[in-house]
């Protein structure tokens, strides 16, 4: 989430500085909370949302909830993770639908800030629940407007409603009217009503949003807000709050490189919602607002949630059993393989769903290094090879790891280097079907499930003789030092959740095998 990634990055920094204090002074308070202003405020945030947002976090850091606190730091960062909450709009507000349908929805906004992609990306989520949307192309002023929403419907797989041409041609009122009418006989059950925008907050485009409100009395009135916008997002948002009072927020262009802290005060200052987020610009790029969430996204936490959510809608349960029998009978091959890859790509962007993994703030240049078209040219190298050859990869000798490397445009080094990988893979996902530990190549084993960093052969010498056997007295107690320092938790990036590790429970053993489908 490039868009908030240098607030990420100070606060991370200004946290880490935190861990190495066991018991916190009022000067260290300030000192913390005087860096997350400089960081709130580089980053665009409203400055009355600051001074409240800081004021709040002061007086609950210096008061008795973080003095009796067994660690101190962590209870600060909670305590900022919580107020951050906050300031992002508390709890998740769903779409609110009308009893009696067609539910109308409104958007409102500047020009630019996405009405139109958002309308169609907000279609093809409302098609994917089962809900029969119709686009209404009321934006008439912006050159092609009515032409760019039939082509993102179409891509949406949803209705349109067009009457009129646009570039200047028609009654915006006239038409949202009209087009409501005309879901109520085609028995659409949400309407989606793309307006004008300008480029700026003029009497004219308020006038005219104000019309198609009193017109079709929508159920929701969303404002689309870049979120790249800067400063000027907060009087923007008041604007339209007073023209045309909407129900609800949408953040677009969250996927881009600006600062985009204004974007976190408006749900503050308008006491509005935010609904969605916009993370890209493919029509699948939607998620709905969860402020707890986007909290621990910013502070470098993760979002295991949103990850998991996005993985069961891309993956099939039925094809994931077959997988799983498959892992349990060592039945598994490049062919499935293959599929896996299909399905991952689904998911979207690898960077993104990476970022959203607790921690992986601290390794921004490895993701940013990391290159999205190597999947396709894992794709290209199976692809090459004959069924045969991926059912058996053992079959490959050197002429044939040749031919695939031709027919791929790769080298004969990155045949055999995925040929390597999938094998270990192959291994590692048999090994976690059967409800053991994965050993992942470069990582140790599974933090709370073993001593990091010990092979398998070692990790039973270790289990055996627990100290080192080295003739040298000094190499001997360096080593022993060695061995106690890495069986001692560190906890997580900010000291969250540190503490002893803690092994799996019996219930939380049960769920992984069902998940590969076991019982």
């Amino acid at each position: 989430m490039a868009t908030f990634g240098t607030l990420s990055d100070r606060l991370t920094e200004t946290f880490r500085n935190l861990r190495t204090k066991g018991k916190l002074t009022a000067a260290d308070v300030d000192g913390t909370v005087r860096e997350i202003r400089r960081a709130l405020l580089d980053a665009d945030v409203a400055l009355v949302v600051v001074k409240e947002f800081t004021a709040k976090v002061r007086e609950r850091a210096l008061g008795d909830e973080v003095n009796k606190a067994l660690n101190p730091a962590q209870q600060v960062v909670q305590i900022v993770n919580e107020e951050l909450v906050q300031i992002l709009g508390g709890e998740q507000r769903r779409l609110q639908f009308a009893k009696t349908a067609p539910t109308v929805i409104m958007l409102a906004g500047l020009q630019g800030s996405g009405k139109t992609t958002f309308a169609g990306k907000l279609a093809k989520q409302l098609e994917g629940e089962g809900h029969t949307p119709l686009l209404v192309a009321a934006d008439l002023q912006r050159p092609n407007a009515v032409t760019q929403l039939q082509v993102v419907a179409e891509q949406a797989g949803a209705s349109v409603y067009a009457p009129e041409p646009g570039n200047g041609v028609g009654d915006p009122v006239k038409v949202s009217r009209d087009g409501v009418e005309y879901a109520r006989r085609q028995q659409h059950d949400v309407v989606i009503i793309d307006t004008a925008g300008r480029l700026g907050v003029d009497a004219e485009l308020m006038k005219q949003a104000a019309d198609i409100r009193k017109a079709v009395n929508p159920d929701e009135v969303l404002f689309v807000i870049d979120a790249m916008i800067g400063q000027d997002a907060v009087n923007t948002a008041k604007a339209f709050q007073e023209g045309v009072d909407f129900t609800g927020v949408v953040l677009s262009k969250l996927d881009g490189d600006a600062r985009g802290g204004a974007a976190l005060s408006v749900a503050s200052v308008t006491g509005r919602p935010i609904i969605f987020a916009s993370t890209g610009e493919r029509l699948e790029d939607l998620e709905p607002f969860h402020p707890d969430r986007m909290a621990s996204r910013i502070l470098d936490l993760g979002d295991i949630l949103t990850l998991i959510e996005q993985a069961q809608q891309a993956f099939d349960e039925e094809e994931a059993m077959k997988m799983a029998e498959k892992l349990a009978t060592e039945a598994f091959t490049l062919e499935d393989f293959l599929d896996q890859l299909q399905q991952m790509k689904k998911m979207g962007s690898m960077k993104k769903m990476l970022g959203m993994l607790p921690g992986m703030g601290q390794m921004k240049q490895q993701l940013e290094d990391f290159d999205e078209r190597e999947i396709d040219r894992t794709e290209a190298i199976i692809r090459s090879m004959t069924p045969g050859e991926r059912r058996n990869p053992k079959v490959l000798n050197g002429s044939r790891r040749l031919r695939i490397a031709r027919g791929s445009g790769m080298t004969v080094t990155d045949v055999n280097q995925l040929v390597q990988r999938f094998e270990q893979a192959a291994k590692m996902m048999k090994t976690v079907a059967r409800g053991g530990t994965p050993n992942i190549p470069g990582m140790g084993a599974v933090p709370g499930m073993g001593r990091p960093g010990a092979s398998s052969k070692r990790g039973k010498k270790a289990k055996s003789s627990g100290r080192s056997r080295s003739g040298n007295p000094a190499k001997r107690a360096a080593e022993n030092a060695g061995i106690a320092s890495s069986a001692t938790p560190t906890g997580s990036g900010f000291g969250l959740g540190g503490g002893a590790a803690k092994a799996p429970s019996e219930a939380d053993l049960a769920e992984i095998q069902k998940l590969f489908g076991k019982s």
